[in-house]
């Protein structure tokens, strides 16, 4: 295997991505955004019913498919209601931090196609004026939205169009940085659909095929629970590409690529995981094994739902999950070598 990755544009890739906001059920800009590219590279796409992106790619031996699958919907919040005072309340869309979108900006996207900026505060905001604003528990119950619109009572903010149920996207702050780190919100699982995007990329420009057929299975609901739970009947092997995980007793950094053993829905193939950790020692690669305790995937939903697959995981080390998270190239080539081992090489 001798497939050279283009990290100008896996990067160029993973900042037009992370930009777009696309909380689970929000998603089709993003989705929308992955299926040019994989068409302009040459490869065929289509979608499930709940939006769920499909891209095939031919392989030397076409009896054969297995499946890639990462997830492009992300954390974020819905309107829950309208307070009295013009404020927004929240719920979460998923389990982002809640205590570390404090101060955060926002965006309010309503029904009719119309986009409002905020800004995500603690009801007690204020240290001049609230005796426990140090103190206050950041939670949903205790943060709100304040809307970059002058409204003043619940009808105002009716007025503008924002309704019960409408998505917030938090702002992902995406710097990436010469020194190779890449920072920003939703790098879970954003930069993993990156990482497949340039392998698919290198085996483009390279005319190059995989040893059988590939389906890549990009998903709009992972973040709560569902996304990959409906899998092709044809397809019985499936990798998926998500973060991995920092912290603890775990040895992932993220310099490397993380191959999970196990995670809270139990331990994934031991043959798959196994060929994974014998292709990473070949190749040289920087990789760990670890144990997630908080952590489900795509394949996990898709044998909760009953398919007869087996699976495996692994992904480039992601600092701080579902808070302000950061990352490394050299995390995402270390998963790009693996992938491209792992589809390419017996």
């Amino acid at each position: 295997m001798n497939l050279v990755f283009d990290k100008q544009y896996v990067l160029d890739f993973a900042k037009h991505l992370l930009a777009i906001d696309s909380p689970s059920s929000y998603t089709q800009a993003a989705s929308k955004m992955i299926q040019q590219e994989a068409e302009a590279l040459g490869y065929k796409t289509y979608y499930n019913q709940k939006g769920n992106l499909y891209i095939s790619v031919d392989g030397e031996n076409s009896e054969q498919t297995i499946a890639l699958t990462a997830h492009f919907d992300t954390l974020g919040l819905m309107v829950r209601s309208i307070k009295s005072d013009g404020k927004l309340a929240v719920t979460r869309i998923g389990g982002p931090l809640m205590p570390t979108l404090d101060g955060e900006y926002c965006r309010i996207y309503t029904r009719d196609q119309k986009c409002y900026s905020g800004t995500i505060l603690s009801t007690s905001c204020a240290a001049h004026v609230y005796k426990d604003s140090a103190q206050l528990t950041r939670d949903d119950e205790h943060m709100e939205i304040r809307i970059d619109e002058v409204v003043n009572c619940a009808d105002d903010v009716k007025k503008l169009g924002i309704e019960n149920g409408d998505i917030v996207a938090i702002d992902p702050k995406v710097e990436i940085l010469e020194n190779g780190f890449i920072k920003s919100r939703f790098l879970d699982d954003k930069i993993s659909v990156s990482a497949i995007m340039g392998v698919l990329h290198a085996l483009s420009k390279a005319n190059q095929k995989p040893k059988c057929n590939i389906l890549v299975m990009l998903t709009s609901f992972e973040e709560v629970g569902h996304g990959g739970c409906w899998i092709p009947s044809h397809i019985h092997e499936v990798l998926a590409v998500d973060m991995g995980c920092i912290g603890l007793d775990l040895s992932c950094t993220e310099l490397d690529v993380s191959i999970c053993a196990k995670d809270s829905g139990g331990p994934y193939d031991y043959e798959m995981t196994s060929k994974l950790m014998k292709l990473a020692k070949a190749l040289d690669l920087n990789y760990a094994v670890d144990i997630y305790p908080f952590y489900q995937s795509d394949v996990t939903a898709a044998l909760h739902a009953g398919h007869d697959i087996r699976g495996a995981l692994i992904g480039p080390g992601v600092h701080a999950s579902h808070g302000m998270e950061r990352t490394h190239y050299n995390a995402v080539e270390q998963t790009m070598k693996l992938v491209a081992a792992y589809i390419c090489m017996d």
